[in-house]
């Protein structure tokens, strides 16, 4: 099981730190605004969304300018329907008719005017979760409560998921993402790992799985890799893996999705 820290869904590295003993002076300030593209198409009932905004210096504050004016289509090329998005906020284009179908591939571009960008996606087959339950584990202080979603693995299928947990309102930054690599075909009940001081007995828990690609596992689990997550640390500055063209950031992901609520205990 990946887990993958988020803020706003993006991630990006700008300089790894490592042990040395001479001083390299950086300027963080120099680097050419980038185009961050977060978009999404689910099979759950439309609209959906496109977020486009652009990157800032390190010593600008945390808020990306959105790119407005965009001209940005999702069509599906099973399906032969395109659908041109409206700007319904400063950054933000939805859709109209399009629906998210499995099995179908959808392509996603972007003309800001002076560049264009393309991605595409293709929703996997929806996996049934049964259940969710909780894992105890007695430490020294208290006892770690974990969510456990339980589904059954299709055989001989490659399969990707993510999920996410809202505790009494409130939606977890982690977002952890599994591959089936080692456990094709079996029946899945592996613990999520998150800050034990977010589930106490009585909590209402809402678990998100979706089925995702290849391509938005790649992201996630490159973010995770690039952020240091998992004790490794890129030796030089990267950014998570984007199926966007034209070095845009981010991601486009078509998947299924569903939940399950349940309370601690």
């Amino acid at each position: 099981m990946k887990q993958v820290f988020s803020k706003g869904g993006l991630f990006i590295l700008l300089i790894s730190f490592y042990a040395c003993t001479k001083v390299i002076s950086v300027n963080l300030n120099d680097a050419a605004p980038q185009i961050v593209v977060e978009g999404i198409i689910t099979d759950e009932p439309g609209p959906y969304q496109v977020q486009i905004s652009k990157t800032v210096n390190f010593s600008a504050s945390n808020i990306f300018p959105p790119v407005t004016g965009a001209t940005v289509r999702i069509t599906d090329n099973i399906g032969a329907v395109t659908d041109l998005l409206t700007e319904t906020s400063p950054g933000i284009y939805t859709t109209h008719i399009i629906h998210g179908i499995p099995g179908h591939t959808y392509r996603l571009d972007i003309n800001t005017g002076s560049q264009t960008y393309t991605a595409t996606s293709t929703m996997p087959l929806p996996v049934a979760l049964d259940s969710i339950t909780f894992q105890h584990t007695a430490r020294v202080s208290k006892v770690e409560i974990r969510t456990v979603p339980n589904f059954q693995d299709p055989r001989n299928i490659k399969n990707y998921y993510s999920f996410t947990q809202t505790v009494n309102g409130r939606r977890l930054k982690n977002t952890f993402v599994f591959d089936d690599r080692l456990s094709d075909g079996r029946y899945i009940n592996v613990a999520l790992r998150t800050d034990s001081s977010y589930l106490n007995i009585g909590d209402t828990v809402l678990l998100k799985m979706n089925c995702i690609d290849k391509a938005a596992y790649d992201y996630f689990f490159s973010f995770e890799q690039i952020s240091g997550n998992n004790n490794f640390q890129s030796a030089s500055p990267s950014n998570p893996v984007s199926n966007l063209s034209n070095n845009a950031l981010g991601y486009f992901a078509a998947y299924t999705t569903q939940s399950k609520i349940a309370i601690a205990r």
